[in-house]
């Protein structure tokens, strides 16, 4: 039993109440966020951050942000990457993957980043897809290693489509 069951409160989900049924009761319509993980990749190393999924990671913080990346023009490229895991009845593994670009300059505190993009491929890698080409080498080479470190068995259940993403 969780902290929140035992307070006698409900847990908070992101709801999607659509207009076809009707809704009914707490919860009803939700998504499920716990199979998604944020991945910052920055200066050619990969780290998971819970933070990013409120747009707030270690490298977003304080930063103020832009759409137009004119304003960050001595900014350095950093990725959030959407990473998926998928339970099947052979156990469980990365099952969609989708990257994001940010330029951020720390020392100006500010950054450029398309939210609607983020969030957009955040559902991709939630309904399983893989958008990984606009990784740079380095890039790739640090997320392939931080997924098979983090859980070997994972990695070599996914699918080919993200092996060969990330070769």
């Amino acid at each position: 039993m969780d902290q929140n069951e035992q307070n006698g409160k409900k847990q908070i989900a992101l709801n999607i109440v659509s207009a076809k049924s009707k809704h009914k009761g707490f919860g009803a319509g939700s998504i499920d966020l716990n199979n998604l993980s944020p991945v910052i990749i920055d200066q050619g190393e990969a780290k998971i951050d819970v933070g990013a999924m409120h747009a707030k990671s270690k490298v977003e913080r304080g930063i103020k942000f832009s759409t137009n990346r004119e304003d960050v023009p001595n900014g350095r490229q950093v990725w959030l990457v959407w990473v998926a895991v998928d339970r099947t009845e052979q156990g469980q593994l990365y099952g969609g993957a989708t990257a994001c670009e940010m330029w951020i300059d720390t020392e100006a505190k500010r950054g450029w980043k398309l939210l609607a993009d983020h969030v957009n491929r955040m559902d991709y890698a939630m309904k399983r897809r893989f958008m990984l080409d606009e990784l740079g080498p380095e890039e790739k080479a640090a997320l392939k290693t931080l997924l098979i470190s983090h859980n070997e068995e994972w990695w070599n259940a996914s699918p080919d489509e993200l092996k060969e993403a990330l070769a």
